[in-house]
């Protein structure tokens, strides 16, 4: 589990069954499963209204000088990216 904060903040944790993770209020964060086994994942959270936000919504919603800082990269990077979230349809 990997979980990122401003200012280029980020922290990357590996887990074994039993294992507790904590994600501060505000952070981003992902899960990858890189075992064989199947993962099971408990979500505690801190008041009764869960929301997601995606990554594209928000690279989409910060300054292009906040993501630069962040990620270690020239603020170019981003100001050629598209500028609202895309949504990509499924294959039928």
């Amino acid at each position: 589990m990997t979980a990122f904060g401003s200012h280029g903040r980020a922290r990357t944790d590996e887990f074994a069954a039993g294992d507790v993770g904590y994600v501060p209020q505000g952070y981003g964060h992902y899960i990858e499963n890189t075992g064989k086994d199947e993962v099971q994942v408990v979500l505690v959270l801190n008041n009764a209204t869960y929301e997601s936000i995606s990554i594209t919504a928000w690279l989409v919603a910060n300054p292009d000088l906040l993501l630069a800082t962040n990620f270690g990269v020239p603020e170019s990077v981003f100001a050629s990216m598209p500028n609202r979230a895309l949504i990509i349809p499924k294959r039928g």
